[in-house]
């Protein structure tokens, strides 16, 4: 009896024996060599000829850029990443003829940013462009974009002096919030709401070769009509409530030299009012600052001089408002502050009358400015 049982167990464990082997080899039947894979770390996108556009995408040197790979070697002093490109009529056809002249399979896993040259976002509408990165399942929608003050080609092309890519730079502009902060899905969304109507922070190469942040560009029904320059970007961005890393330098009445204030916090408040018909917008704004450097000889510790330092400050954040408002608000007539939902939020019925003809309704908006500056560490050191 014993014998015929021990020949029934061996008799099951065989085929047990090749399932559980079968199982161990399965997960690796796809796996892709790092070597075999393209590495987007940033998309570009121009206008090309014949109604056509040109992809480049920005692929990572692994090795250049400290990432291990199978085949090993050192690849110092080469650069760490390269720029490929191909034209179509749509992204999904200029990525196919890319891929098909590029020796490693395509992987989005890695991209972070998204530069538009300025000519194409000036004559096309870009949502279908950018309709791409949010139905390919393999881009990144939490990507980055920015428009390119020339060509997005050029971007993709500059090889920082200390960080390890383009895209790389202009991620880490976007997280400082030097201007304002745009990912493809807040794109998408704001050209897909009622007003279709959308910033973006513009980027360009110095003249040391790096990049920078250069203002906001205006969009439209997805095409670009205008920009602010660096100035009107910060006025924006105390509008929007998205005032990051600042400075602020003051004269102060009586005194040649100036003042410079780092903002710790700042925060802005819309307060909307219809009252017989006029629509009203109240913006409170709280900022804390910090004294950074004081080349005058006021006692940084008379809190008479500091109220009017405080007073002086709150005028010049105000006007840079006014002037930023000025612009958008009677020239483009474009509701890139969002004025709209904020009244669609408190006054529904209202907005429902003038929703349609919202572009004629922004410019005849009322705006008025209580800030409110509070000086936290004035800091013990003058020049007197």
């Amino acid at each position: 009896m014993n014998m015929y049982y021990n020949h029934l167990l061996k008799f099951i464990n065989i085929p047990l024996v090749l399932f559980l082997t079968a199982l161990l080899l399965v997960g690796c039947w796809d796996r892709v060599e790092l070597n075999d894979l393209g590495l987007v770390l940033a998309a570009g996108i121009d206008k090309a000829d014949n109604e056509r556009i040109k992809l480049s995408l920005q692929f990572a040197v692994p090795g250049a850029m400290g990432i291990q790979s199978s085949v090993g070697g050192g690849q110092e002093g080469k650069n760490p990443t390269v720029v490929e490109s191909a034209t179509g009529k749509t992204i999904v056809e200029a990525m196919s003829r890319l891929q098909a002249k590029f020796s490693r399979r395509i992987f989005w896993g890695q991209s972070q940013v998204v530069i538009i040259g300025k000519n194409l976002a000036q004559t096309e509408d870009i949502k279908k462009h950018i309709d791409f990165f949010a139905r390919y399942p393999k881009a990144r929608i939490r990507a980055n974009v920015f428009v390119a003050d020339g060509q997005a080609i050029d971007i993709l092309k500059v090889v920082p002096v200390v960080d390890r890519s383009s895209s790389e730079v202009a991620r880490e502009l976007a997280n400082f919030n030097i201007g304002i902060q745009v990912t493809v899905k807040d794109l998408i969304e704001s050209l897909s709401d009622e007003q279709k109507v959308a910033d973006l922070p513009m980027i360009k190469t110095n003249k040391e070769g790096g990049l920078i942040i250069n203002g906001t560009a205006v969009l439209k029904n997805g095409q670009m009509i205008g920009q602010l320059n660096e100035r009107l970007t910060r006025g924006l961005l105390w509008l929007k409530d998205e005032m990051g890393i600042s400075t602020i330098t003051v004269k102060p009445k009586g005194y040649n030299n100036e003042i410079t204030f780092n903002i710790l916090r700042s925060r802005t408040h819309h307060i909307p009012k219809i009252n017989n018909g006029k629509w009203k917008i109240l913006l409170k704004i709280a900022i804390e600052d910090d004294m950074s450097e004081n080349e005058t000889t006021i006692n940084p510790l008379d809190p008479s001089l500091i109220k009017d330092i405080e007073k002086q400050l709150s005028d010049t954040i105000e006007h840079r408002i006014y002037q930023t408002l000025e612009v958008v608000q009677k020239e483009m007539k474009t509701d890139i502050i969002d004025f709209g939902k904020t009244f669609n939020r408190h006054y529904p019925d209202e907005w429902e009358k003038v929703k349609d003809r919202w572009d004629q309704k922004f410019p005849e908006i009322e705006v008025e400015i209580e800030s409110n500056v509070n000086i936290k560490r004035p800091g013990m050191i003058s020049t007197q």
